[in-house]
């Protein structure tokens, strides 16, 4: 099976793992009362060990009503980076995390994003607005912007909440592929009517963690939240 482990970080914190059902280990963060992995999910299986389809084709891609992934472009060297992309369908199944997780939902990430700006993670330490972006975002793989404030403007001042969001980029619902290096986006479970969802996305020129819907079509990152 695969299962939560809990291994000593540096000092007396105890850091969580967890293991998807190719064998991935994620690592976690504890924001408020909820644990979030720091890395986006990229198993190619569901938790019962069947194989999630990988859809490559832009024509399939837009057709496929069922749970599919793929890599960035179409290419496994994105699959360590920037993990999988997959489609609301995938999410949308409670096969898709490890036992002990789930996909969040909107709540849950409005639960999130407020915890941030309590504890002082706007890039002005405000706890009023919407400015966490660069609290959230990894150093590394980031546009440069020259708005202050937001991801893109200085990458050393950047993850302050360890979240270590990367510009994994996204898959349209016609199967086309952009938004490497300027942004990244991550489904919720929760639907916005019958065709579409809600999601949470970043970009290297903005400075909030944005709410938006898409077509469940899309292909969008996943981050995973312990039960």
């Amino acid at each position: 099976m695969f299962a939560t482990s809990v291994c000593m970080a540096q000092g007396s914190t105890a850091g969580i793992t967890v293991k998807d059902a190719d064998g991935n280990v994620y690592h976690t963060i504890k924001i408020g009362n909820q644990v979030w992995t720091v890395e986006n999910l990229r198993t190619t299986k569901f938790n019962d060990g069947s194989a999630i389809p990988l859809v490559t084709g832009s024509a399939s891609w837009k057709n496929h009503t069922t749970a599919g992934y793929c890599w960035y472009a179409n290419k496994i060297e994105n699959k360590n980076r920037f993990g999988a992309l997959y489609n609301w369908y995938a999410v949308n199944t409670p096969k898709l995390a490890p036992l002990g997780w789930h996909m969040p939902s909107d709540a849950e990430w409005d639960t999130f994003e407020h915890t941030l700006i309590a504890q002082g993670y706007n890039y002005d330490a405000q706890t009023r607005g919407n400015k966490i972006a660069q609290s959230m975002a990894a150093k590394t793989y980031w546009m440069a912007s020259t708005e202050g404030g937001t991801i893109g403007n200085n990458l050393a001042a950047n993850n302050r909440s360890g979240f270590s969001a990367l510009p994994g980029g996204c898959r349209g619902d016609d199967g086309s592929f952009s938004g490497v290096g300027d942004g990244g986006s991550w489904w919720s479970v929760t639907e916005s009517g019958t065709s579409a969802a809600y999601y949470r996305y970043l970009s290297h020129f903005i400075n909030a963690l944005c709410k938006l819907y898409s077509p469940k079509s899309c292909g969008f990152s996943v981050r995973l939240v312990k039960d």
